[in-house]
């Protein structure tokens, strides 16, 4: 059992998420490393994928995405997150076991599923022989609407899109605006084999703990492909030394580090960087892992009536060094190319950085964006 200060435990986390040291060359790299980037199209400031690559990279030509997605498939997007192609076979088991009948949701999706059979297949032919199609191209045949009392209620076509994307039996192409464009998985990614259960979980879990540098157990809950085989999975990344239980003063729970953060603190000097990053960010997340580590409370406000907002809609999030120091109420008024700062929030005990340097960080978020102009609070 080792023990790190909070100093360094923080330190862990940031480094390994991009967030110290040199820039990465590439977004690829970004992606490899994190293991996913959340896609999300609120653009108050900018999309979330975006944002979270800008945090990383500085400024670079977003229609790289695309060409990653459709050009060279050096990225996929699966599920609502941009994942590296190398690691669609950590992805295949939890895609075959779509539905998940272990969840309520999952049973209530293979009936649905069942009640429209004809419904599938038809998108499934259309694709065929037609595709790439854009989701609007296909009738609603619901034979059984999809009805659970949310706001997908009676959404159809939607559904059955997404539950075969689900399922890996299609996949995202790329998009017509806001409208995705779909095809077979089978002609849009590359030819992967099948791993071994207890393999894509050690795979899954080592990469997962490598991307947070330091967290509690258990991790990588959300990753279907992981459950499984969690217990040997952990066992043999523990007896292997790559899992390494961490002591952290003041913090409860069992907290485990990657042996390679670990030698990364260890030996490589501590390189600072004055960032700026979104609500979406995978460094904050885990909202109790970024209050336990961080001494900070996030919370996404926008569907708050705005009368309650605190910190506003979208309030990016500022990293100076290993703390999160303060949050900015901003928006891109693309219309005006003007990057609106309405206001900066300090975290209150925080050393805050110098004027002039996060003055610096977001008029480079601004030209980045486009801004012919950054208005900055007096």
């Amino acid at each position: 059992m080792r023990t790190l200060s909070l100093t360094d435990a923080r330190r862990i986390a940031v480094r390994s998420q991009l967030l110290a040291g040199p820039p990465p060359r590439s977004i690829v790299d970004v992606v490899e490393r994190l293991g996913r980037v959340q896609v999300d199209p609120t653009r108050i400031v900018e999309r979330a994928e975006r944002l979270t690559l800008w945090s990383r990279i500085g400024a670079y030509d977003v229609d790289e995405i695309r060409r990653q997605l459709e050009e060279s498939h050096e990225l996929i997007e699966y599920r609502a997150f941009l994942l590296p192609a190398t690691d669609l076979e950590l992805h295949l088991p939890a895609m075959r076991r779509f539905p998940n009948q272990v969840h309520s949701r999952g049973r209530l999706t293979t009936q649905w599923l069942a009640d429209n059979a004809a419904f599938r297949a038809y998108v499934l032919r259309e694709i065929e022989r037609r595709g790439p199609l854009r989701s609007g191209a296909f009738d609603d045949r619901a034979e059984v609407p999809w009805q659970t009392g949310g706001w997908n209620d009676g959404k159809n076509v939607g559904q059955m899109l997404e539950a075969l994307a689900r399922g890996g039996e299609i996949a995202l192409v790329r998009r017509d605006g806001s409208e995705r464009v779909w095809d077979l998985a089978s002609r849009v990614w590359p030819e992967t084999e099948t791993l071994p259960e207890e393999m894509v979980a050690i795979e899954t879990l080592d990469r997962t703990l490598r991307a947070r540098g330091i967290t509690t157990v258990p991790f990588g809950s959300s990753l279907d492909s992981v459950l499984p085989a969690r217990e040997l999975a952990m066992e043999s990344l523990m007896t292997d030394g790559v899992v390494v239980p961490v002591r952290v003063p003041g913090q409860d729970g069992e907290w485990v580090a990657h042996r390679d953060a670990l030698a990364e603190l260890d030996d490589e000097p501590w390189q600072p960087r004055l960032r700026i990053i979104g609500p979406f960010d995978p460094l904050i997340a885990d909202r109790e892992r970024t209050s336990a580590l961080f001494d900070v409370t996030y919370a996404f406000e926008l569907y708050k009536p705005a009368a309650k907002r605190q910190y506003g809609p979208y309030a990016l999030v500022v990293l100076d060094g290993d703390a999160l120091v303060a949050r900015v109420d901003a928006k891109m008024d693309r219309r005006a190319r003007r990057l609106v700062v309405n206001a900066v929030h300090p975290v209150p005990g925080r050393r805050q950085p110098a004027a002039a340097a996060l003055a610096g960080e977001l008029r480079a978020l601004g030209t980045w964006l486009g801004a012919t102009e950054t208005a900055l609070p007096s």
